[in-house]
């Protein structure tokens, strides 16, 4: 899977996504969204990803919105496909807020390499991710003060659940620039690391080497526990464990472990991947 602005290889069950506009530092433009927002429909549909890399090629992961797109803006363009921001064109998100927030819907681990310069969209898309590895001497920041706007891209929602909310609002409105470490600090990243694109794809891998159920399982109470109360996500734990339990990939498991071996697990199978309607889980094959 290719395109002008976002290239994606698989590897056996990992999926290589990059950001692909090295000469702009990736910086994004219309062709820049339209390209992840293909790149993340593509990936939901594919049952064989076990977990993604999402990073940017060249001197840094993504600079954020294009200069030249805001100040056309500014003159009264349009960035996006639609004139209006406050069109929820995707579920519960609009354009801008998708490119993040898919990241988190997609059905599978996203691992973030984050390098150079991740300043405002940038950052945002970093976010959207279920880890961050950045290495060191990269500058970050909630850049949109700095323009006269505010983070759009799910941002707010994002950094509230990570950091405190003072160091959200310091960030958010002051648009300074930050180390990685001052990051780690507030809680915004997961770690410091020399090589972030190797340490990713090794996260990666190992992800991938678990049973693909579970992990699946996992993100989507993961991505629950951040919005519901005690009682639903309790409630969601036991269903999403009495689905396993038992399960041809959970006797797998069970089996390369005591064996010492690699385990051998199945995908779900793309018509069985789709969401039930009511619990809005995908439901489990029953054959390996």
């Amino acid at each position: 899977m290719a395109s002008d602005r976002v290239t994606v290889t698989v590897e056996e069950t990992v999926a290589d996504v990059r950001l692909n506009r090295p000469e702009k530092m990736n910086a994004l433009d219309p062709p820049m969204f339209e390209a992840l927002a293909a790149v993340g429909d593509r990936l939901s549909h594919d049952t064989k990803i076990r977990a993604i890399v999402l990073s940017g090629e060249g001197r840094a992961f993504c600079a954020g919105l294009d200069v030249e797109r805001l100040d056309a803006i500014s003159r009264g363009e349009s960035l996006l496909p639609f004139a209006d921001l406050t069109l929820a064109s995707h579920g519960i998100a609009n354009w801008a807020q998708h490119v993040v927030w898919l990241w988190r819907q997609l059905p599978v681990p996203v691992i973030a390499a984050v390098h150079g310069l991740a300043f405002g969209g940038g950052f945002q898309i970093a976010l959207g991710a279920d880890i961050r590895y950045v290495a060191p001497g990269t500058k970050l920041a909630v850049l949109e003060s700095k323009w006269g706007l505010v983070p759009d891209m799910s941002g707010t929602q994002l950094m509230r659940h990570l950091a405190s909310e003072d160091v959200v609002r310091e960030l958010t409105y002051t648009g300074r620039i930050f180390s990685p470490e001052e990051a780690l600090s507030y809680r915004l990243i997961t770690r410091v690391v020399d090589q972030p694109y190797s340490a990713a794809m090794k996260t990666a891998r190992d992800i991938a080497s678990q049973n693909p159920f579970a992990i699946r399982a996992a993100k989507r109470l993961l991505n629950e526990a951040v919005a519901c109360d005690a009682a639903t996500g309790l409630a969601s734990e036991r269903r999403e464990q009495q689905a396993l339990i038992g399960s041809p990939n959970h006797i797998e498991a069970v089996a390369a472990n005591v064996a010492g071996r690699a385990a051998e697990f199945a995908d779900p199978e793309p018509a069985l991947a789709r969401h039930d309607d009511q619990a809005g889980r995908p439901r489990q094959v029953s054959t390996v």
